[in-house]
This record gives C-alpha cells, sequence and structure tokens, in this order.
C-alpha cells in the first residue's frame, strides 16, 4: 500500500515539474519559429546594414572612390576629383551624395570621412533622415520567454525548488524503509524510483529546452553576414586608407593642423615666436596638402602657392 501511495504522489509531482518545462518548450518554439520566419522575410539594402553596423561613411567613401569622385592619399584626407567637383554628377544613393555633398563643402581644403562623421552637422541630418525611412522595415521580433527580471517567478521557482527536494527526500526515506511484497508493490516501488530519478534531471532538462530553442541573434548575423559590396571591391591599399580616413575623427584637416599646435602653448611669454611657428605650420600645410585637380596639368592652370 505504501509503494502504491509513493507511485501515485512521485508521478503526480513529477508531471507538475516537468509540466512547466513542456510549456517552456512549446512557448520558446513558437517564439523561435516566428523569429526565423520574420527575418528570413527580411530584404536589406547594402546600405541599410552598413548603417546598422556603424559602417555607412566608410561603405559610401568606397563607392565614391571606386566611381571616381573621390581620391583618398595615405593620410586619410580626401580630395575630390575632376568628376567629383562636377555638380551635375552625384551617386544614386543618398549616404554616398551627402558625403561627397559633405566633401565638396570642405573643398579645396582636403578633410577626413571620419570627421564628417562625427562632427558635419549636415551630413548627420541627412543620414539619420536616411535612417529613419529604412527603420519601418525592420521586424519587431518577439521576445523569448526566459523568466528573467521577474522577481515574483523567480521567488515562486525558489519555493517550489524547496518543496520539491523536501519531498525527494521524504520519498526516497519511504521508499527505502519500506519492503515491497508481491508484484504489484514491487511495480510501484520502480514507478516510484523512476519519478524520483527523473526529479533529479528536471534542473538539466530546463537547460536543454533552453539550449535547444536558442535562435541567437539572427537580425544581427543577417546584417553582419557580408561587408558593404563598395568596400568588398577595394583593393588592400584603397581599404587601408578608407579606414585610415574614417577612423581620423579629431580633426579637419588643414585649418585644425594651423590651431592643433597652439593649443597648450604659452602665448602670453613669446608672441613674437608663436606668430612666426604658426606661419611655419600654415606654409607646411599648404606644402603638404595643396590641392591637385585633375585638370592642373593643362595649359594656363594655376600654379603652386609660393612658400615665400
Amino acid at each position: 500500500m505504501r509503494q502504491f501511495a509513493l507511485a501515485i504522489l512521485v508521478s503526480a509531482v513529477t508531471a507538475a515539474v516537468y509540466g512547466p518545462v513542456a510549456l517552456l518548450w512549446w512557448r520558446r518554439a513558437r517564439v523561435r519559429s516566428r523569429t526565423l520566419r520574420l527575418v528570413d522575410a527580411v530584404e536589406l539594402e547594402p546600405y541599410h546594414k552598413a548603417l546598422l553596423r556603424h559602417e555607412a561613411t566608410e561603405a559610401a567613401a568606397a563607392e565614391l572612390v571606386l566611381a571616381g569622385y573621390l581620391r583618398i592619399d595615405e593620410e586619410g584626407a580626401a580630395f575630390l576629383t575632376e568628376q567629383g567637383r562636377d555638380p551635375a554628377r552625384a551617386p544614386a544613393h543618398p549616404l554616398p551624395a551627402a558625403l561627397l555633398d559633405a566633401v565638396r563643402r570642405h573643398d579645396p581644403e582636403p578633410v577626413s570621412t571620419g570627421w564628417i562623421d562625427w562632427s558635419d552637422e549636415e551630413y548627420l541630418e541627412r543620414r539619420s533622415a536616411y535612417r529613419s525611412g529604412r527603420e519601418a522595415l525592420l521586424p519587431e521580433l518577439p521576445r523569448m520567454p526566459d523568466g528573467r527580471g521577474n522577481v515574483f517567478l523567480a521567488c515562486c521557482s525558489c519555493v517550489g525548488i524547496a518543496l520539491v527536494m523536501l519531498f525527494w527526500l521524504l520519498a526516497s526515506a519511504l521508499l527505502v524503509t519500506g519492503r515491497p511484497s508481491g508484484l504489484r508493490e514491487w511495480a510501484c516501488a520502480v514507478v516510484a524510483a523512476l519519478g524520483l530519478s527523473a526529479l533529479l534531471l528536471a534542473e538539466k532538462a530546463g537547460r536543454v529546452v533552453r539550449e535547444r530553442t536558442e535562435c541567437g541573434d539572427p537580425l544581427g548575423d543577417l546584417i553582419r553576414a557580408e561587408p558593404h559590396p563598395a568596400f568588398a571591391a577595394l583593393d588592400e591599399e584603397q581599404r587601408c586608407r578608407v579606414l585610415r580616413s574614417a577612423e581620423d575623427r579629431g580633426r579637419w584637416r588643414g585649418v585644425d593642423r594651423i590651431v592643433e599646435g597652439d593649443d597648450d602653448e604659452d602665448d602670453e611669454d613669446d608672441e613674437d615666436e608663436g606668430e612666426d611657428e604658426w606661419l611655419d605650420d600654415k606654409v607646411w600645410w599648404e606644402d603638404a596638402y595643396e590641392y591637385r585637380a585633375a585638370d592642373e596639368d593643362e595649359p594656363g592652370a594655376p600654379g603652386r602657392p609660393s612658400s615665400g
């Protein structure tokens, strides 16, 4: 009789413990299936992916370099080409067109694309407008149920685990101390023993459910799947120059270089000497970053500015 009662109680408790585990599996499997289905239906253009990866400026600069609108030197300074200076010509996509317009606003002084990405307000506004127009295409992914952040559920789980462990200890003691007699009692004892063993594996079963129904970050994987086609089409030297220009966010080349060396100097002690250094820096900048247009080699092109 004791073994029969233990078999009934252990089976009921085991079903009560594994019921939420099965429900969790069903809910997470549905959410996973729906998430993957929504992501599979998403069609993001390359610039939208690059924008979500925070690489839109690099991709736009790569397209402008490949199209012949920009030339980026070994120090990361961007220069307009003859084609880039033609106001009638511009890329079809709004992001490279916005970057080209930003470089044109600084022409003839060279400017890094990183400075534009960080400080050019008009470029930032146009990029934000493009992003706002594309955000509606992103699906709202369902939240995977995991119980995290729910204090009440966590407290109930702790109380439930404590009660199950107490029941397991009592049922084990009763099962061991009672000697079954007859086939029926032995069968009930085996059922109770199997139920108690299953209770020990409940926590592991919950982990397995979470692992097998985890879908990760499918939208992020889609975004990071491949680089922008224009950036991938660059050769190694061009790619390094585009990245170097994008990483240079702290200065507008030319004007900021003139001011850069005077920020921490004491101008009150030696005003005349500071003016001479400023002139030397200015001459150096003109020599190093003199704007060279593609048509300067033609007859009648203006000559190089004098450093005297």
